[in-house]
């Protein structure tokens, strides 16, 4: 199996915590991206949060940076410093300096400090592996699991941006075997320049109630781990999640589901419905587009006493009982 475990698997992992420590603030649990850690004689809280990435050869550098501070932004902080740890296959000095490369301007562009890490061969490996751990501060966490019955869920720019960017160049030989046309496969190239999502988290931050950033399994998967870390229940309508037309094509083109694969690039906030033009008007004015996709409900399978046992998903009417598989795993042979 490749991808992430399934959520009664990762439970087990989750329960690893280590020491208990009162300074930690948010810790292991499932939705949440990132750690909140209070800072002693500050008014600030510390945020971590780790990701790799292997399986996105022509970019991995760049998008393992932006998945890292993506976690970091959509629980309410500035990124601020990166640890870098990079897996290598062989010593291809070429392949070395184009991901170290990646990863430099990349970090540079966010104004995000690369602060340590380690590099080594590891010849078991078939593509390099960096992985991240980003850090930064803020004066409110915003949890995944802060979303609130009534709560109006949006989404910025729209679902399987980074998907697209793949299949684009990864898959491009596919596509154009499929028939997408080389004007569309260059524009979704440049759907690499779109999967930060620093600028959507600080816009919406002030006025949301939970943010949530897709990744894996795109945001059907988002959704779940929202509902659960929220124990609520997420209403959505596929009609009114924004899908830009290149992803559109590729994903048609390749049997994906726009919804359930790669999301990064997309912001998931639960808004309270006083708030959702303040947000929206805050994206607009940093020229992000947004669309409201459903609302946040009250789980009537929720036991009165433990309401942590739910977190529910409809798409459509249609109940997701569990995140799916992201679609784009199959392509990778």
């Amino acid at each position: 199996m490749t991808g992430k475990l399934d959520p009664a698997a990762l439970a087990e992992v989750l329960a690893a915590t280590g020491a208990a420590d009162p300074a930690v603030a948010t810790g292991p649990a499932y939705g949440e991206d990132a750690a909140a850690i209070d800072l002693a004689g500050a008014d600030e809280t510390l945020v971590v949060a780790a990701d790799p990435l292997s399986l996105a050869a022509d970019a991995v550098g760049e998008l393992a940076v932006h998945v890292a501070c993506n976690d970091v932004a959509a629980s309410g902080a500035d990124p601020r410093w990166l640890t870098h740890t990079l897996f290598l296959p062989d010593d291809d000095a070429a392949r070395r300096r184009v991901v170290t490369e990646q990863v430099d301007e990349t970090a540079s562009d966010l104004g995000v400090a690369i602060v340590g890490g380690h590099t080594e061969v590891l010849p078991a490996l078939a593509r390099p592996l960096c992985s991240m751990t980003a850090l930064g501060t803020t004066d409110r966490f915003v949890e995944s699991g802060g979303a609130e019955p009534g709560d109006r869920l949006l989404l910025t720019k729209g679902a399987g941006i980074e998907a697209t960017a793949i299949l684009a160049t990864d898959f491009r030989d596919a596509c154009l075997d499929a028939s997408v046309p080389t004007e569309t496969l260059d524009s979704a190239a440049e759907f690499l320049d779109d999967v930060s999502v620093v600028p959507d988290a600080a816009a919406v931050r002030d006025a949301a109630t939970a943010m949530h950033d897709p990744t894996e399994g795109g945001l059907l998967t988002a959704l779940v781990e929202t509902a659960r870390a929220s124990g609520t229940a997420l209403s959505v309508d596929r009609d009114r999640v924004p899908v830009r037309p290149e992803t559109r094509a590729c994903c048609d083109a390749l049997g994906v589901d726009p919804l359930a694969t790669f999301g990064s690039g997309a912001l998931l906030a639960a808004v309270p419905p006083a708030r959702v033009e303040d947000a929206r008007d805050a994206l607009s004015a940093v020229e992000i587009d947004s669309g409201v996709i459903g609302e946040v409900r009250r789980d009537e399978s929720v036991d009165g006493d433990n309401p942590k046992t739910a977190g529910t998903v409809y798409l459509d009417g249609d109940q997701i009982a569990e995140p799916p598989r992201d679609e784009l795993y199959p392509l990778w042979k």
